[in-house]
């Protein structure tokens, strides 16, 4: 299990400038080494059209929502054949359908791209710096970080200037932090291991820096693993490595809440936290993120009766939020609504 300090670790040297850090050990690096080979063998090529994303989507009144989709190739829906079936668009119609406005889309996502392209992606969309402003950015990165063995300071540092360029101009950051490569299949053992070891701390750095820098951050962790060891064909693509159609419609899925939450569209319960939140250290709850899928991370500042610990406890956690259960709860018992905490 990912540590605390560990996650202070890699925060600490991406904050300060200490170098030397990486995400695995010396003895390790040898199978890094050979993994992008031998995963070669075993991951299938795919020929892909990339669909036309950018656009308006959903339907309402009032001006369009600006939201820019930017990151690398989950974020870009790759594989997929339609539109309405890459996560920057099924994200764009959620977030329609719950502020009733239509969405502007810009998907400047890439296959294959690194935290260190963001800058350019940002650029592309002419994101920051006053030069266009956008409501919303949703980023997915860190899979090709830790598959090319980038340091996470390196990694980590691109991450948080991008976040702090985006949240400088007033837009809502969401970032999915590195999913759990642990749980691609094509990936044997030990190289699995070291993957997953190496994915879920670059997750925790990632999820120190964002929220430092304005962002919130969704773990997707091993977001897929449950309904993939159940049925593989489902959830992952012709690849063996990308998602399929479903299984980015379920990491989408995973983001929508905070995608709405950071539009202002889930307001808070007044005079407290709901279920299923609470306040951790910054460290504590990258962590917490890290280990467990759908789970948001976000800046917030405690309540006042929480407000003497200010020094301690400077992030809200929020669990997954959890589909409602189809049998009736027991009278007293607290329910979970659709979209609920849990």
């Amino acid at each position: 299990m990912l540590r605390a300090a560990r996650a202070r670790r890699i925060a600490a040297a991406t904050a300060f400038g200490g170098g030397g850090l990486t995400l695995v050990g010396a003895g390790t690096v040898a199978l890094l080494h050979l993994q992008p080979r031998l995963a070669r063998h075993a991951i299938g090529r795919v020929r892909w059209a990339r669909p036309r994303v950018d656009g308006t989507h959903g339907l309402g009144e009032g001006p369009a929502i600006r939201m820019l989709m930017a990151g690398d190739s989950t974020a870009a829906g790759f594989a997929v054949q339609e539109a309405a079936q890459t996560p920057g668009v099924v994200l764009a119609r959620g977030i329609s359908a719950a502020a009733e406005r239509p969405v502007l889309l810009r998907c400047t996502a890439v296959p294959g791209a690194t935290s260190a392209h963001l800058e350019q992606q940002l650029e592309d969309a002419g994101a920051g710096h006053g030069r266009s402003r956008y409501d919303l950015a949703v980023i997915f990165i860190g899979a090709n970080d830790v598959i090319r063995r980038v340091s996470p300071n390196e990694a980590v540092s691109h991450l948080r200037a991008a976040t702090e360029r985006l949240a400088g101009t007033g837009t809502g950051v969401v970032v999915a932090t590195c999913p759990d490569l642990g749980t691609v299949r094509p990936i044997g053992w030990p190289l699995r291991s070291v993957a997953r070891r190496a994915s879920r701390q670059l997750a925790a750095a990632q999820t120190i820096a964002v929220t430092e820098a304005g962002g919130r951050t969704v773990s997707l962790s091993d977001v897929l693993s449950g309904e993939f060891t159940a049925d593989p064909t489902t959830m992952f693509g012709p690849d063996r490595f990308h998602p399929s159609a479903v299984g980015y419609a379920q990491a989408a899925f995973a983001v929508l809440p905070s995608a709405c939450a950071a539009m202002g569209l889930l307001p808070d319960p007044a005079g407290g936290r709901s279920a299923g939140e609470g306040l951790l250290p910054a460290d504590r709850a990258a962590v917490v993120a890290a280990e467990t899928a759908g789970t948001e991370v976000a800046p917030l500042g405690p309540t006042e009766a929480e407000r003497p610990l200010r020094g301690r406890w400077t992030t809200r956690v929020r669990l997954p939020f959890r589909r409602t259960s189809r049998s009736r709860p027991e009278e007293g018992a607290p329910s979970r609504a659709p979209g609920g905490t849990g």
